[in-house]
């Protein structure tokens, strides 16, 4: 199967999510939805829990996605860890799945596959990664942090060393998750990562 009939299946396994529950969503519409049959469906995905772990597994990396282009947006340091922290925050609010994946807090209308690796026995190199382990909110918080700590090792302007450097990184994640649960005011985000951040980092 092609990548992108792949992508036309996970798209519209997404949108019947938006529209119902995941106890509600029927293979047989997802399939029409992408215009294949319900047979191409399941050899891609095995079953509707592989199709969970696959949705799952595409939002992850999209959000990491958007971590990275975050980290590469600014120059200044400071600026970088702002967008990053923004960032999650919108991900988080915008999408039901990256919130829950953040925060550990699976709703009963979404799908939570087990974090752990399931048994694969699919051709499907994509599904087979999908069948791997699923991050879990600390492996986010790591995978972040330590992104952020890779990016800013490399810019000229940070002073500290890699493990003041790594606790800042890891401060302004955590306070973004924060900003997930309870959004801030006036101000935002912005201002409370340039208000938590030590002089030093710049």
């Amino acid at each position: 199967m092609m990548p992108a009939a792949r992508e036309s299946l996970l798209d519209a396994a997404h949108t019947a999510l938006a529209r119902r529950p995941w106890s509600a969503v029927r293979m047989v519409d997802v399939a029409a939805a992408a215009g294949v049959s319900r047979q191409t469906l399941y050899n891609e995905f095995g079953s509707k829990d592989g199709l969970a772990r696959a949705l799952v597994r595409r939002e992850a990396d999209g959000y990491l996605a958007g971590v990275e282009r975050a980290l590469a947006t600014h120059a200044d340091p400071r600026d970088r860890l702002t967008a990053t922290a923004e960032w999650m925050a919108s991900a988080a609010r915008d999408n039901a799945l990256v919130r829950a994946m953040l925060t550990g807090c699976w709703s009963e209308r979404l799908p939570a596959p087990t974090l752990a690796a399931v048994p694969s026995s699919s051709a499907v190199p994509a599904q087979r990664r999908a069948d791997g382990p699923l991050p879990s909110p600390g492996d986010f918080v790591r995978i972040v942090r330590d992104r952020a700590v890779t990016v800013l090792r490399g810019t000229d302007t940070v002073k500290p060393g890699g493990a003041e450097l790594a606790r800042s990184c890891e401060y302004v994640v955590r306070l973004a998750l924060s900003c997930v649960a309870a959004p801030p005011g006036e101000g935002g985000i912005a201002e409370l990562v340039r208000e938590a951040l030590p002089g030093q980092l710049i």
